[in-house]
């Protein structure tokens, strides 16, 4: 299967615009530019938030006019993952996309489809002059992957609808009423720099290879976490050996599981040969413990350029205690929706932020998401303790809502009838443990009529991330019959 083979057409057509346009999160003045140039230039009204979020007003097509003006709403950034042997400046340089078999993905870098899949499906909506829809508004915004702050900046009557489909979820037949609720810890330990001894080896030891992923959608999957495992294995040799920690490092999105994390050390002279050992048998060890996930971990031990200092021994200690010790993985389940996650935290980053010369920072961003603000709260105040314990400085954000799920919502009734009318068998409608920005929107927006769906993604977040290219057409079709199925006013 080719490029020019992908069906539908226009939506993939569309896409692959929306890839030669940058758009991390943080930095979405172009593509939001675009998206704006993109309404006007087919002649709908367009407006622009001071945030950058978008809105394109387009009127019913003839005879939809007395139905419920639905809102099509998907976020313009993404996260910019790289696999380390490629350059890719994520501000200027295109997403390039590649067929392989019936998956689209990019060559060595997150390919985009969460969630420019959705905004390119919402524009082609609006300029296919086949299609019969009622009154639509379509709502692109800023920042989702980062914190929601597009969503949560929106001013109320920004939006115009009585029901909002939001097209952001990652798996094809499934009808997803419901999110998780989220929120994020930065904790820090202040160190001193101190000198190393003499007749030190330096080593660098480095985990790759990981599968990584949504913190949220693939937090119960098993999939190791780097930042644990290589602080696993420092923390054992800190225990072992007269350790000192240069440098350290791991992990990039709050919002996704680390797949890679590398440290600077030194040991005696000594030990150096047993420090070795020590890094195979925990290498060993974590491809047992996690062989039926994790196919291709890589542990690389390697000598290193001397340092001339390094992080004071007790923070180090201290830091590496913690690392070990902090809760990371799933916290509890849901009781009413079997196989849901409930409450979780992911200890997604490790850094080293500079004072002075003489003194740094260990910045450590964790982040915990729960149905409950109660759940969040919890796992929260669990992870701070522990953190706090070993002397590190914490602040927990504010967070943002989750979306409690509607049973007798009017537009799930129609979404669901339209699939099993196409194809023949009842879509799973469920809830999911990512966030969405619909809890946002329910605060701003009480009366909205909301549902999720799109089509099947995997590897999100992360270098491996592609599109089931099949799944494309099936969700356009249902997202064609569920706008020509809007209920009347």
């Amino acid at each position: 299967m080719g490029k020019t083979e992908l069906k539908p057409a226009r939506l993939f057509e569309i896409f692959e615009e929306i890839c030669q346009v940058p758009r991390p999160s943080k930095h979405e003045e172009q593509i939001s530019a675009w998206l704006a140039q993109y309404g006007r230039s087919h002649g709908f009204a367009t407006k622009v938030d001071e945030v950058g979020n978008v809105a394109i007003s387009v009127p019913a097509t003839p005879g939809m006019e007395n139905r419920k003006p639905i809102i099509l709403q998907a976020h313009m950034d993404m996260v910019c993952e790289s696999n380390r042997d490629v350059q890719h400046d994520f501000l200027r340089d295109p997403i390039r996309t590649v067929v392989e078999g019936e998956w689209l993905r990019a060559e060595g870098t997150t390919l985009g489809a969460d969630d420019g899949i959705g905004v390119a499906a919402a524009l082609a909506v609006i300029t296919d002059p086949a299609l019969k829809h009622g009154p639509l508004q379509c709502v692109f915004t800023v920042d989702e992957e980062t914190g929601l702050t597009g969503a949560e900046a929106m001013q109320a009557g920004f939006m115009e609808g009585d029901i909002l489909i939001n097209l952001d979820s990652e798996d094809e037949g499934e009808m997803f009423i419901g999110c998780a609720g989220g929120c994020r810890t930065d904790a820090r330990f202040r160190y001193r720099r101190e000198e190393v001894p003499e007749g030190y080896f330096f080593f660098s030891v480095s985990i790759d290879g990981l599968m990584g992923g949504h913190s949220g959608d693939d937090i119960n999957k098993g999939r190791a976490n780097a930042n644990k495992v290589l602080c696993r294995f420092l923390s054992q040799a800190a225990e072992q050996f007269d350790l000192r920690l240069c440098h350290i490092e791991g992990g990039n999105k709050h919002n996704a599981i680390p797949r890679e994390a590398q440290a600077i050390c030194a040991v005696p002279m000594k030990d150096k040969e047993e420090v070795r050992v020590l890094f195979n048998v925990v290498a060993a060890e974590v491809e047992t413990e996690f062989a039926a996930v994790e196919k291709s971990p890589r542990f690389v031990m390697q000598s290193a350029h001397p340092a001339d200092k390094a992080i004071d021994k007790d923070t180090a200690c201290r830091f590496l205690s913690a690392m070990q010790g902090v809760f990371n993985g799933v916290y509890a389940m849901n009781f009413d929706v079997p196989g849901l996650v409930e409450t979780s935290s992911n200890l997604a980053s490790i850094r080293l932020e500079e004072q002075t010369d003489d003194e740094g920072v260990i910045h450590i961003v964790l982040s915990q998401r729960s149905s409950t603000l109660s759940g969040r709260a919890d796992v929260a105040r669990t992870v701070c303790a522990t953190l706090q314990l070993a002397g590190a400085e914490t602040e927990v954000g504010e967070g943002y809502p989750g979306w409690k799920p509607n049973a007798d919502s009017e537009i799930l009734r129609i979404t669901v009838a339209q699939y099993k009318r196409l194809f023949g068998k009842k879509p799973v409608v469920r809830a999911i443990h990512a966030g969405l920005e619909c809890g946002l929107f329910m605060e701003k927006y009480p009366g909205l009529d909301m549902i999720s769906f799109g089509p099947t993604l995997r590897g999100v977040h992360s270098p491996d991330e592609r599109l089931l290219i099949p799944t494309a057409d099936l969700f356009w079709r249902h997202l064609v019959a569920v706008l020509e199925a809007a209920p009347q006013k």
